[in-house]
């Protein structure tokens, strides 16, 4: 008799007949459960049905996924994917409108599973579908299910979009472009060209020549935040498949069509919350706007360019001699060794001071003399106060401003990740970016200005400047995480983030930590670190059992789909399932459909030998999404792949998955809960001690051998 494990008991529907209970062995093949099933219901030619799901997405079961079944399935009995296929094909073409209709509705919802969608493309289902659309004579309903089923089949990445004709791409760029088109008819057009787009460097050139982007501006100002992501979306595609030279052209586009202003006050200040997918596509326009500014940061100035040299001798012009530009300046500029010391320029060319060369280092390039010259003209009064009032000084106590300006620009540039690819998944849009047109020289000038005072609050000198620079970065970290709504709401927020509360803030946080480093403590540290670490590894087992939400990731990533993990109570076997929303609490069992037995669980992988991050192309496959996602590899030759939403649940993941194999834990938050662990352990144990030591102690005992092997630095 087969081990227990092989045997799954589920329950066979067949339309008009009685449910099948019977016990299927995974040991035998799939055809000869559908055969016995068949001969149950005296039904003739078992190769002509297959088995699907009769909850959920209903996906036919197959070889490959039959090892998901769990006990207590409902399945159905149905025609088999070929036969589906070929059914649905022909009644596509016939002339019944209805026939037709029902016909492509079955079609949308069928798309979405692998098998049946191999052997529909296998039989030219998408030229068909390619040629409805170009016909032009589908409107309404039919056309919307048409145009879900043909992306729903084109997101399996069976065929290539290079294969698209130029006749299919026009009928869909008409659909956008139509003044009044049914609004489920242009979100799918608009999800067709954003594919296109990322997924051809050659539709991109046809997508670039068809939409126009007051077209799509124009969708932005509707009621349907849907209609308002999907065209976010297509405007974030086009300009990152831009090519170089055209992305500075289409930005200055943009600005005229007041893109900005449109999202500001439509979508970021309209009546509707921002859902996530939106979010994610307000922060991806964040970072391809902010990349704009990698060619200035990496530009090294010309000493000999008369051009950019005219940039500095006009920031020493305003904050010395004002509106009164005396003559012959060519002739004086050997006098103005003084006033670029003033300045705060380091810069030296034999043994004269000599601006140009603090701009020889990128980042920030000449980015951070944009920023300086963008301050002295449209912030003049603040850049002349800011200069004079240290330039006057002789208590060694000046705030260099050249040199301020330049490290200041260059920490921008590493806080907002500027020349980065954005990252999947992440939401981290700031709206004060969008509410002026050169929101980044805005948010510069508010930072020197921020630098200037707590420069002067340290009393710091020239050899504190690294220092100030350090309370500057967290001041600024600190206020961007409170996500202000203006450029006015990051002020207050940075005046409530003086010196004093940035000290007060770190010794609170420090005292928390209790992160003593007295040799009684370490000692101390090091008895009680082995029940800690018992104590996480059952809070990490109990956090799997709770489960955890995960975000799916595909296509088209504006379609939130989610699904849930957990183990089993008796830690013997891992339960997961599709959902359609995120869920506000536990799942139970019974609403997870699939289950992989712990022990045919092989290992677990992390990063970049995750199988899912091999797939992916090199736009996705950025730092943050490789941080997060794990895989778990089990038999025979299968994969549950993982992309975790935070740190923290990934923390959890791969430390309770190796502590349930028994193997190694050491995770950077592990070692965090083990300090905290240990820390609140030691509170409670100094209490019996005196002067903090550890009088008379007994020799510690040997420990046992761990299969644990932490490093930690409590430095």
């Amino acid at each position: 008799m087969p081990p227990h494990s092989d045997i799954v008991k589920v329950a066979i529907e067949w339309p008009g007949a009685n449910a099948q209970l019977i016990e299927i062995d995974q040991k035998k093949p799939l055809s000869s459960i559908i055969r016995e099933v068949c001969d149950g219901w005296s039904l003739s030619g078992s190769e002509q049905f297959a088995l699907r799901y009769a909850d959920g997405p209903q996906l036919y079961i197959t070889e490959q996924s039959r090892s998901e079944m769990k006990n207590g399935t409902i399945l159905r009995l149905a025609i088999s994917p070929a036969r589906a296929a070929r059914q649905l094909l022909d009644r596509i073409q016939s002339h019944g409108i209805d026939a037709r209709l029902e016909a492509l509705k079955e079609l949308a919802k069928l798309s979405a599973d692998p098998t049946f969608a191999t052997e529909f493309i296998n039989m030219e289902g998408i030229g068909t579908l390619a040629r409805l659309v170009e016909s032009g004579t589908h409107f309404g309903e039919m056309l919307a299910f048409t145009l879900t089923a043909f992306l729903e089949l084109m997101d399996h990445g069976i065929v290539s979009w290079d294969l698209i004709s130029l006749s299919f791409i026009k009928q869909i760029a008409g659909y956008v472009n139509q003044p009044m088109v049914d609004v489920s008819i242009l979100q799918r057009s608009l999800a067709i060209l954003e594919s296109m787009v990322l997924n051809s460097h050659s539709l991109y050139h046809r997508v670039a020549q068809d939409i126009t982007v007051g077209q799509l501006i124009g969708h932005l100002q509707v009621s349907n935040q849907e209609i308002q992501t999907y065209a976010i979306a297509l405007i974030n595609a086009l300009f990152l498949k831009a090519p170089e030279d055209r992305r500075q052209e289409m930005a200055s586009t943009l600005a005229q069509k007041h893109l900005r202003s449109i999202i500001l006050n439509h979508v970021i200040r309209g009546n509707r919350p921002i859902k996530a997918e939106m979010a994610h596509q307000l922060y991806v326009l964040q970072v391809l706007t902010f990349n704009l500014l990698e060619e200035r940061m990496m530009t090294k100035m010309d000493p000999s360019d008369q051009a950019q040299r005219d940039i500095i001798f006009e920031l020493r012009r305003i904050a010395f001699d004002g509106e009164n530009d005396p003559s012959g300046t060519e002739k004086r500029k050997a006098m103005y060794t003084k006033d670029y010391k003033m300045l705060g320029f380091t810069g030296l060319l034999w043994n004269h001071v000599n601006p140009a060369m603090d701009f020889t280092q990128t980042p920030p390039g000449m980015l951070a003399l944009d920023n300086m010259l963008y301050l002295a003209k449209l912030h003049q009064d603040t850049y002349i106060r800011i200069v004079l009032e240290n330039s006057s000084r002789e208590d060694k106590h000046e705030c260099p401003f050249g040199r301020c300006a330049i490290e200041l620009t260059r920490m921008l540039c590493e806080i907002l990740q500027v020349g980065e690819l954005p990252n999947e998944g992440c939401n981290d849009y700031h709206p004060m970016f969008f509410t002026h047109d050169r929101a980044w020289e805005e948010f510069f000038c508010v930072c020197i200005q921020l630098l200037n005072k707590t420069w002067k609050e340290m009393r710091a000198t020239a050899e504190d400047f690294n220092k100030v620079m350090q309370v500057v970065r967290e001041q600024i970290t600190r206020a961007l995480a409170m996500k202000p709504s203006s450029l006015d709401h990051l002020k207050g927020k940075l005046r409530g983030l003086s010196y004093s509360e940035i000290l007060r803030l770190r010794q609170s946080e420090r005292m928390s930590q209790d992160d003593f480093q007295s040799p009684p403590i370490i000692e101390l540290r090091e008895r009680i670190q082995p029940e800690i670490l018992e104590l996480i590894k059952q809070q990490r087992l109990n956090r799997l059992c709770e489960g955890s939400c995960f975000r799916k990731l595909g296509n088209r990533r504006r379609q939130e789909k989610f699904w849930f993990c957990r183990l089993s109570l008796n830690h013997k076997v891992l339960h997961y399932g599709d959902l359609d929303e995120s869920p506000q609490g536990e799942v139970p069992l019974e609403l997870l459909t699939d289950k992989i037995p712990v022990s045919d669980i092989k290992s677990v992988v992390t990063g970049k030998d995750c199988p899912h991050m091999k797939e992916k192309s090199a736009l996705k496959q950025n730092k943050e999404v490789l941080e997060l996602a794990f895989s778990v590899l089990y038999d025979p030759d299968e994969n549950l792949n993982f992309v975790a939403p935070n740190k923290y649940e990934y923390c959890v993941w791969t430390d309770g998955l190796c502590a349930l194999l028994g193997r190694e834990m050491g995770s950077d938050l592990t070692r965090s809960d083990l300090d905290t662990l240990i820390s609140m352990e030691m509170k409670l144990r100094l209490l019996d001690l005196e002067n903090i030591a550890i009088p008379e102690a007994p020799p510690p005992v040997p420990k046992e051998p761990s299969t644990y092997n932490f490093t930690y630095n409590y430095g």
